[in-house]
């Protein structure tokens, strides 16, 4: 992390050279529901507020370093980030890659940002995880796209980012039996309100995915904050009751 960012990051790994960070929603110049550093252009935020928001965050990186993004859409696809990806947005929910100063940055709103590094092999990812990412098993794909270009499982690290809490996620038990009969084990991060609703653990839910993907237990980070319980400080659009919000972003790369 550059220092001028200090004040709006959270890391995961302090004392490693990664370039990582889970940034909050204060430090940025747009207004109203989107107040203040918006970094989604498709949130119906001003262009030119969200373009200075990208342009406050560059200016804490030497020139050299790049942001990359994937058009996200709820999946498990995850895109390879290779020397020719300058100027193309991908249609996916993960990114990898072993190029320097690739910098790959993930927009979230209560979906669960996942950072992955596997610093021997000098090969980083970030995975955008709501709960169909994760009944798709995002984390798993992305673990196998690491593997692909160089990584080992037993080597990765992993932080999980703000994201909603078992607090905070409602759903009708619809939902939450799907789960149960989908993922092994997720009865574990299932606790039932009443006999509508329930309440689960993305984070729990992803953990287990992670260690069943190779990574150890000691390996696995989680940022213990919940983004409803502070919208104040991140985008929440359960907070918003599903309405305007903007979206906050978590980034990593191999920085050189």
């Amino acid at each position: 992390m550059k220092s001028t960012l200090d004040d709006h990051a959270v890391d995961a790994w302090s004392g490693l050279k990664i370039c990582h960070g889970f940034l909050g929603r204060e430090g940025g110049v747009s207004q109203g529901p989107y107040a203040s550093w918006n970094f989604s252009y498709l949130a119906g935020d001003s262009p030119r507020a969200v373009q200075a928001n990208w342009q406050r965050l560059q200016a804490g990186f030497p020139p050299r370093v790049e942001f990359v993004q994937v058009h996200q859409v709820h999946g498990n696809r995850v895109h390879l980030v290779d020397a020719d990806s300058r100027g193309v947005t991908a249609v996916a929910d993960g990114m990898v890659t072993a190029v320097p100063n690739m910098i790959l940055g993930i927009l979230t709103a209560d979906c669960v940002p996942i950072l992955l590094i596997d610093e021997q092999a000098k090969v980083a990812g970030a995975l955008h995880a709501g709960w169909r990412g994760v009944m798709a098993n995002i984390a798993t794909a992305g673990v196998s796209a690491m593997v692909s270009i160089g990584a080992q499982p037993q080597r990765i690290r992993a932080a999980l980012g703000p994201a909603i809490g078992a607090c905070c996620f409602e759903v009708d038990i619809e939902l939450a039996r799907r789960f149960e009969a989908e993922i092994a084990e997720a009865g574990r991060h299932v606790y039932r309100a009443n006999r509508r609703k329930a309440f689960m653990d993305l984070k729990g839910l992803v953990r287990d995915q992670l260690m069943r993907a190779g990574l150890g237990a000691d390996s696995i980070m989680n940022i213990a904050v919940c983004t409803r319980c502070s919208s104040g400080r991140y985008f929440s659009r359960r907070s918003a009751n599903g309405g305007t919000t903007g979206l906050q972003l978590s980034f990593i790369g191999i920085q050189e």
